[in-house]
This record gives C-alpha cells, structure tokens and sequence, in this order.
C-alpha cells in the first residue's frame, strides 16, 4: 500500500553554501552582492511555488526484478543489480516540488533571464533531493525492526546503469500520479523537479560499490561516493 507525505517549503530549504557550491563556488569564495541578492529572490519565491510531496510503496525483490528489468535496456552488470537481492526490505518511491516552481524556472530561461533561472533552478535540484531524503527517512523510520548496521540508500532510473526506460515498469507499479507526477515518451517525470527510484534497507556494507564500471566515468556527480560516505561515516568500512 503507498504512503504518502506531504511536506512544507521550510523543510526542504537547501542551505545557501549547498547553493553556491551546486553552482561551482569555492568553499570560502567571496560572494558578489548581485548572487546573493538572486539567490534570496530565490528562496522568496521557493516559499512561494514548492508544492514538496513524496510517496512510496513497499515491493517484494520478486516485484522489483521485474521492475528493475524495464525495456531490457540496462548495462548487463550494474550496482543496483548487485545490491538488491542482499536487500532486506525494499520500496518503490517519488517525491516532487510541484508544477509551479519547475514552470517558473522554464520560464525565466524562455525570457532569457538566465540568471535568476540558473539560480532558481539550482535551489529547486538540491531541494528535491532533499524531499527524497525525507522519504528515505520515512521509509527508514518504519524498519522498527532493523539492526544497528541497518542501511537504506536510494537509486534511480538513469543511473548506476539503471536505464532511464526504467521508469516505465517504476511508474506503472508505483503511480506517481497520485501526487502529481507524469511521464513522457522520453521517460523524462513532469514536473522536472522530481525524484523516483528505489529504496533498498540491509547491511550498509552492501551499498559499497566501486565506481569502475563503464558507465561510471561518464557520471557527471559522482553523488554516489558522497551518499555511501554518509552512510558509512560511522563505520569501519570505507566506500571503494
């Protein structure tokens, strides 16, 4: 059955440094007034437009085999092939800031502000992953029966070598539609602000992956390395 948890702009507020570092600033880098002054126009309206919402489903492994094959278009060996059967609980999710603040940025780029678009665009990509994580958190929150070395991250369609037609089976099963979350013949979600994937809950060691494969280097974040870190910053072992 899906739970779905709605979410106040407050709580997905990325912090400005995340901001300026998700826009290639140094840490410690003199900001111009004009930057901040965009990026506090940003924030007004990010209060104003972010409708955050987010939503998952539990899924048997049986069910997310079937749905991690897709159209047959992933790498013949990925991480997410790997780490799911190791797996001890696992849930389908999507989470999203709404229309209005996706068409926004859409429509500062049409109008060739590209300032206050680029800026805008950049609170609205670290905010959404932001709702993620708390649908993560939720999802964490309800294995009452998970050890200490308990571990859940999140993978998406169109990474890790997951095909982005993944989305097709994702959707089909998970019905993003409820909260307002469509899918094009690209497989690209509407509103662009939006996250889906799979959440997989066992031993944080198995979400320990190199970052060898093929398709890694043309990863233009590498967040990866940066979320098994997180996860595994309290223990002895250390990401590949």
């Amino acid at each position: 059955m899906s739970q779905i948890f709605e979410f106040t702009p407050e709580q997905v507020y990325p912090s400005r440094e995340a901001v300026f570092q998700h826009q290639g600033v140094p840490p410690g880098a003199r900001i111009s007034e004009q930057s901040r002054s965009l990026l506090e126009r940003s924030f007004e309206l990010f209060e104003e437009l972010a409708a955050p919402i987010g939503m998952l489903a539990p899924i048997s492994p049986s069910d997310f085999s079937e749905v991690l094959t897709g159209e047959g278009e992933n790498e013949e060996h990925h991480p997410v092939l790997q780490i799911f059967p190791k797996g001890d609980s696992l849930a389908l999710f999507a989470a999203t800031l709404g229309p209005e603040i996706s068409d926004r940025v859409q429509q500062y780029f049409q109008d060739k502000d590209v300032a206050m678009g680029y800026t805008l665009d950049s609170v609205a990509s670290i905010a959404a992953d932001i709702v993620a994580d708390l649908v993560q958190a939720r999802f964490d929150g309800d294995l009452k029966d998970a050890s200490p070395d308990t571990g859940v991250l999140r993978y998406s369609p169109g990474y890790c070598g997951w095909h982005v037609s993944g989305q097709k089976k994702l959707f089909r099963y998970l019905n993003p539609s409820q909260i307002g979350i469509s899918l094009n013949e690209s497989c690209l979600m509407s509103p662009i602000k939006s996250v889906s994937g799979v959440l997989i809950a066992g031993p944080k060691q198995i979400h320990i992956f190199p970052n060898s494969y093929s398709f890694c280097a043309l990863c233009p974040t590498q967040s990866c390395r940066s979320r098994i870190r997180d996860l595994l910053s309290s223990e002895r072992w250390a990401a590949g």
